[in-house]
């Protein structure tokens, strides 16, 4: 059974940063690209961030890029979203999710956590 376990939200103030984790289980990681999304209230579930299962290839939306670092750690089946110069606007639910290959929409992803709160303060 796949299971995606996300930790380290919370509560930061503009300019602050956060680590998200996600835990992998029940998947071969490294067979799997990653990926990032987050959803604020009244809004759609966005692409954030994602990393090839090969290359380890990243990808950026552009109001994060510059900020915000994803990277893996295949000895732990576990990638992270390193979020620095934190803003209001990015407050949302953090998801991440797994897939073989690598997309920008939600409905491209397999398997999903179960989510992550992250409150920017202004």
């Amino acid at each position: 059974q796949v299971q995606l376990v996300e930790s380290g939200g919370g509560l930061v103030q503009a300019g602050g940063s956060l680590r998200l984790s996600c835990a992998a289980s029940g998947v071969t990681f490294s067979t799997y690209a990653m990926g990032w999304f987050r959803q604020a209230p009244g809004k759609e579930r966005e692409f954030v961030s994602g990393i090839t299962r090969v290359s380890g290839r990243t990808y950026y939306q552009d109001s994060v890029r510059g900020r915000f670092t994803i990277s893996r750690d295949s000895a732990n089946n576990t990638v992270y979203l390193q979020m620095d110069s934190l803003r209001p606007e990015d407050t949302a639910v953090y998801y991440c999710a797994a897939n073989r290959l690598l997309g920008v929409k939600a409905r491209d992803y397999d398997y999903w956590g179960q989510g992550t709160q992250v409150t920017v303060s202004s």
